[in-house]
């Protein structure tokens, strides 16, 4: 009894009363009705909007797919589509890749029905394509995986663009294939009319391996030119289907360019190599036109180095003034004395690979080398290279405070070039990346500190 009463005096004491009570009663029951209606009306969480269908049933109501308008249900059953068609896709292309393989290549090579260079001859390098095929596709199906385990059953986890961005190292091997077409369809034709042998087994296969769905060899090897042609539908329509606030929408629309330009640059070798078959024609804009010359010169700078394409990276790239100074006193005139010509300008470094298997999406590894590669402006349709690569290894790269719009970078026991852009932050830049490697990759580094200073000939003390 003496706990019920102090339990009431509390109550009686706590400061509300009756009248604010039912005020509170009040106030919540309409912040509850305020939260009801703002609920019936609440925005679609992909575009904003507010027309969604009022639900009376609460189960339909909690089980209506992510709070969507009736148009973004639409999008995004349509993007849904579009990325399991990418996929699916990808797979079968995958299956007439191995087809062409196992099916053909292996039993003629077993068979010796032609020699090791016919071979290479008529299918290229099927092989590379083999590869990157099953590494893009595992990424993708992992991609699909991880969303439906997620819970994420319209796939809107999934970044399509930034998988293909990852595995935009396929595009020269497919350009390699394509230039090669016309010259291994020939082959071919002329292997057949020659070898009775061949020509038997040939006919067999198609005529009864179930495996080539009654397919002739011509008809499989034409894989890659369709599947490379068709990237840009596929993104087209997951580009259509994905509002462009989703985090991959911009990814989606640069590698859609992305692959638009290597198609007109395979289209404009073709043309050089005198071959009268052309991809798909994309129309032509400023841009595309700049990333044609830039895989041209990229093309250009790999072949005079050497390096493999899957072990090497494009830091920078990008037009500079360039100037050979004949002495080392121009900083005191200032760089207004030196005479600058335009030059394309390219830093490429050679990663270690982690593995054999690895790729551009994998962990790089440490730096094996890094080189700077002048190219001459464009001219009778070619590039030419001003001399051989720069190896930062045996440069230094230094800057003086009276010249901050330059920067100079010396080949030990050769030459001097001093550097600038039209944009001074971009010089900057430039110069940073450029003295990074050098440093990292510099034998001077291990000897002593004073070394750098005894070989710039300039007596001012540079950073």
């Amino acid at each position: 009894a003496t706990r019920t009463k102090s339990a009431d005096v509390e109550r009686a004491d706590s400061g509300i009363g009756q009248m604010p009570a039912r005020k509170w009663r009040n106030r919540a029951s309409e912040t509850l009705s305020s939260l009801q209606a703002w609920e019936a009306h609440r925005p679609c969480t992909d575009c904003g909007e507010r027309e969604l269908p009022v639900e009376t049933d609460l189960q339909n109501c909690n089980q209506r797919r992510a709070d969507l308008c009736e148009k973004c249900r639409k999008r995004r059953t349509e993007r849904k589509e579009s990325v399991l068609e990418f996929v699916n896709t990808e797979a079968s292309y995958g299956e007439d890749l191995r087809i062409i393989k196992e099916e053909f290549y292996l039993p003629m090579q077993a068979a010796g029905l032609l020699s090791q260079e016919q071979l290479l001859g008529i299918f290229s390098n099927i092989q590379e394509l083999i590869d990157l095929n099953e590494n893009f596709l595992e990424i993708l199906q992992e991609e699909i995986d991880q969303a439906f385990d997620q819970g994420d059953d319209d796939l809107v986890t999934v970044c399509i663009g930034e998988v293909f961005l990852e595995f935009v190292n396929m595009l020269p091997a497919f350009q390699t294939y394509c230039l090669q077409q016309s010259s291994s369809v020939n082959m071919l034709n002329a292997l057949e009319k020659e070898k009775e042998l061949l020509r038997i087994f040939l006919n067999v296969s198609q005529n009864d391996n179930t495996a080539l769905r009654r397919m002739n060899l011509r008809s499989f090897l034409i894989a890659p030119l369709q599947r490379v042609t068709k990237y840009p539908l596929l993104l087209s329509r997951i580009i259509k289907a994905t509002t462009e606030y989703h985090p991959d929408h911009g990814s989606l629309r640069e590698a859609k360019s992305r692959i638009e330009s290597h198609l007109e640059h395979i289209n404009m070798k073709t043309k050089q190599e005198g071959n009268t078959w052309t991809l798909r024609s994309f129309r032509q804009d400023s841009k595309k036109k700049r990333e044609v010359i830039n895989i041209e010169m990229r093309e250009t700078a790999l072949k005079t180095v050497g390096w493999l394409r899957e072990e090497t990276r494009f830091v920078m790239e990008g037009s500079l003034q360039l100037a050979q100074p004949p002495d080392g006193q121009w900083v005191k005139k200032g760089s207004k004395t030196l005479k600058f010509q335009n030059m394309q300008v390219l830093l490429l470094v050679n990663m270690k690979r982690v593995s054999e298997s690895s790729l551009e999406s994998a962990e790089p590894g440490p730096v094996k080398d890094a080189v700077l590669v002048l190219i001459r402006d464009k001219n009778n349709g070619k590039f030419h290279l001003l001399r051989e690569p720069l190896r930062l290894s045996n440069c230094i790269v230094s800057t003086d405070p009276d010249c901050d719009d330059t920067f100079e970078l010396i080949e030990i026991r050769r030459e001097a070039f001093v550097f600038r852009d039209s944009d001074r932050a971009r010089t900057h830049h430039w110069f940073r990346q450029i003295r990074r490697y050098s440093r990292e990759l510099g034998s001077w580094k291990k000897r002593r500190n004073a070394l750098p200073n005894i070989m710039i000939s300039t007596p001012q003390t540079r950073p």
